[in-house]
């Protein structure tokens, strides 16, 4: 156990912050299985238009890398014109 006062309020907000992470990475795999397998095309489109601003969102906030938030929206625009064509 920790000693040190900060120690254990760096313990508490860390499981704050894990818990509040879990959640919005939760929510992000959500969005991306809508649009993986979506089979109507005009739901297809919100459903890319609402993962790419939670992708944004959350590389905002430094909870994914900027770079992974843009391979995943490549793949994902990528699935979507594949769904189109």
């Amino acid at each position: 156990m920790a000693h040190h006062k900060s120690t254990i309020k760096r313990i508490r907000t860390n499981l704050k912050a894990n818990e509040r992470n879990r959640h919005y990475r939760t929510m992000m795999r959500s969005a991306i299985r809508r649009v993986r397998e979506g089979k109507n095309p005009e739901t297809l489109q919100n459903d890319l238009s609402s993962a790419c601003a939670i992708l944004d969102r959350l590389a905002g906030k430094g909870i994914i890398p900027r770079n992974t938030a843009a391979r995943r929206k490549s793949n994902l625009h990528r699935i979507v014109a594949r769904h189109e064509a």
